[in-house]
């Protein structure tokens, strides 16, 4: 086979432009034709430069040929041993072969390799979405619809979104990131492949009470002056409802008391605890016996809350 250098017969360089190339031939096949030029071996010309624009508009013809590598013009040359399978499949021999012809061949089957791929089962996309939770769904478990805007394809197989709702099951003990997936709810399949997943991220929202610590509940509990330093029963709210606790004596702000197993459940059932912080409050307004026997109190009390260590009195 003779190797034929089109950029060289279009006299263009091999990065040239479409544009380029189609202006050249244009030029050439005009100069070139028979009708038009009466030089020698033009008819000839003519059709040499038909065959190189012929592969060099052709985008796959023309990675085709460029994959060939650059030869002199006019050399002998043997094709990769690939291209059998697309031309001359049992023969070695391509001394008979036009390379136009071989391109052509080339580029169809590439082309046919593309079509084939195109229908091939493909699998859908999974995708992933966050769902938020509040603490009461996950303490006892509940169902709740998750409406989403998912990708997907119309009958003419164009893409588009499309409004879904599922109905999820919130596990009770779900952990916060805790991912739930939904079998072939994802993506759609192409020519017959399954539908991805859909996984969707449980994601616990900021509570009014409450916050989390693993397993753990914080809560923020307001006690009067004189609740913390008699000692007192208070009620505290707890997910599964109010529950008595015992203020012992002498509370100060900042300590941390406990509720065994009040906290959130894991998925075993077990439960953390919740934690009561003490703050003290005060009244924003004393009535007249209020503020008398605040008054009592001050000048009867021997109690120092700035006696610092070490500090001169």
């Amino acid at each position: 086979m003779k190797y034929i250098d089109y950029y060289e017969v279009l006299g263009v360089a091999r990065d040239a432009t479409q544009d380029e190339i189609k202006k050249a031939y244009r030029k050439l096949a005009h100069q070139y034709h028979p009708d038009v030029s009466k030089e020698a071996g033009a008819e000839q010309k003519f059709k040499e430069v038909a065959e190189a624009y012929g592969t060099l508009k052709d985008p796959e013809k023309r990675a085709a040929y460029d994959a060939l590598g650059r030869h002199p013009q006019g050399e002998d040359f043997v094709p990769p041993h690939q291209w059998q399978q697309h031309y001359h499949e049992e023969s070695a021999d391509f001394s008979d072969v036009d390379l136009a012809d071989l391109l052509a061949a080339f580029a169809a089957a590439q082309r046919a390799e593309h079509q084939q791929r195109a229908r091939r089962p493909l699998n859908g996309q999974d995708f992933e979405v966050n769902m938020p939770v509040t603490l009461e769904q996950v303490y006892a478990g509940a169902e709740a619809d998750l409406s989403l805007s998912l990708p997907d394809y119309d009958e003419q197989g164009m893409p588009r979104r499309s409004p879904k709702t599922y109905r999820i099951r919130i596990p009770k003990g779900a952990s916060d990131g805790q991912r739930l997936r939904l079998p072939q709810k994802g993506g759609p399949g192409l020519n017959g492949g399954r539908a991805g997943d859909l996984y969707v991220t449980m994601q616990f929202q900021p509570h009014r009470l409450y916050r989390v610590s693993g397993r753990d509940l914080y809560i923020d509990l307001s006690l009067a002056p004189w609740e913390a330093a008699l000692g007192a029963a208070v009620e505290i709210p707890t997910l599964d409802g109010a529950v008595e606790m015992k203020i012992p004596e002498g509370t100060v702000a900042g300590r941390k008391l406990r509720l065994s197993g009040r906290g959130m459940p894991d998925s075993s059932g077990k439960h953390g605890d919740l934690y009561a912080i003490v703050q003290i409050d005060v009244p924003a307004k004393l009535s007249a016996r209020e503020r008398e026997l605040m008054q009592q109190l001050a000048a009867e009390s021997a109690f120092n809350p700035r006696s610092y260590p070490g500090a001169s009195t």
